[in-house]
């Protein structure tokens, strides 16, 4: 962020949630934006949809615990998500966890479209979605947020269970509207919603950069090129509407993704995945409102620049 979120309008303590699909989600694709809040004492929560079982193991040494063998990499990454929010400073919960019954979590990851996950019976691209909305908006109303952050619609790169989480969310504000609008004394004001995207410009400048870092230094990381299909996640830049933009803090996302080791490798200002495709870590996040009745993006005005942080539409509040 360019300014600090409580000279945006909102002195006081926020509380943001942010939900993701699996273990390591959260750091890659908004870990700037939690430990910027975090850092500044705003209340930053995590709820995780899955275990990330069917996640592809990188150490040799781990590759037992993948689903094809013992079936115990749920169970790694939690602790892998344990260790990394530590790090960020945020506090975390896995939807449907239940420690006093020795529930890990009511959803399993149902792995990359088309592979055998999504044949699960606790696949979560598969669930019941008034459930899952139903255990999100109980997460939700314990939590009480002023803030929700998720994926859009089609999920940043269109993994079934981010399509999936991004429609369980928005179900689970649809269904509290009522009760935020009540005159009940426990009742919240509804929270804002907002959806994870990236501007046009960024994404170029990004490749441009790993192109010129990390092309004539790496024989082991592949660079994609300008022409290269983006994900449905980025988007023109007047789509977006909100940034945070903290490149102090990739030092920080940086230890918080290490501590994700069975998923990712984490080089000096990039990582790779178990695909070695090189993304930058560039400090900086990307966001729109989505309308919560709706869960359509909220437009942004003509010519209006990006508004800096998400604290920005509490006030008055």
């Amino acid at each position: 962020m360019t300014a600090h979120p409580a000279a945006q309008g909102s002195p006081r303590q926020a509380r943001l949630l942010f939900v993701h699909a699996h273990p390591d989600d959260e750091t890659l694709t908004t870990g700037i934006t939690m430990a910027a809040y975090a850092a500044q004492g705003h209340d930053v929560h995590l709820l995780t949809c899955t275990l990330g079982e069917e996640g592809e193991v990188i150490p040799a040494e781990l590759a037992h615990c993948g689903s094809d063998r013992d079936d115990s990499l749920g169970y790694t990454r939690r602790e892998e998500l344990r260790a990394a929010m530590a790090v960020l400073g945020v506090q975390h919960a896995v939807l449907g966890e239940d420690p006093a019954r020795g529930v890990a979590s009511r959803y399993r990851d149902s792995g990359m479209a088309g592979t055998s996950g999504a044949q699960h019976p606790d696949a979560f691209a598969n669930a019941d979605v008034d459930e899952a909305a139903a255990l999100v908006a109980t997460h939700i109303r314990a939590v009480r947020p002023d803030v929700v952050v998720t994926y859009d619609r089609q999920g940043g790169y269109s993994h079934p269970d981010h399509v999936q989480a991004h429609r369980v969310t928005m179900s689970a504000l649809s269904a509290l509207s009522a009760w935020t609008a009540s005159a009940e004394p426990d009742a919240m004001a509804a929270p804002v919603a907002y959806c994870i995207l990236t501007p046009q410009s960024w994404a170029s400048q990004d490749r441009l950069w790993l192109q010129e870092n990390v092309s004539a230094t790496s024989s082991t990381c592949v660079v994609l090129q300008q022409d290269d299909p983006y994900p449905p996640s980025v988007v023109r830049d007047d789509v977006v509407t909100h940034v945070v933009d903290e490149p102090v803090l990739v030092e920080t996302q940086s230890r918080a993704l290490g501590q994700h080791r069975t998923q990712v490798v984490v080089y000096d200002g990039y990582y790779t995945l178990s695909n070695h495709v090189a993304a930058r870590l560039s400090g900086r996040e990307g966001f729109a409102r989505l309308d919560l009745a709706t869960g359509d993006l909220v437009p942004a005005a003509p010519s209006a620049p990006w508004h800096a942080g998400l604290l920005t539409d509490l006030e008055g509040r």
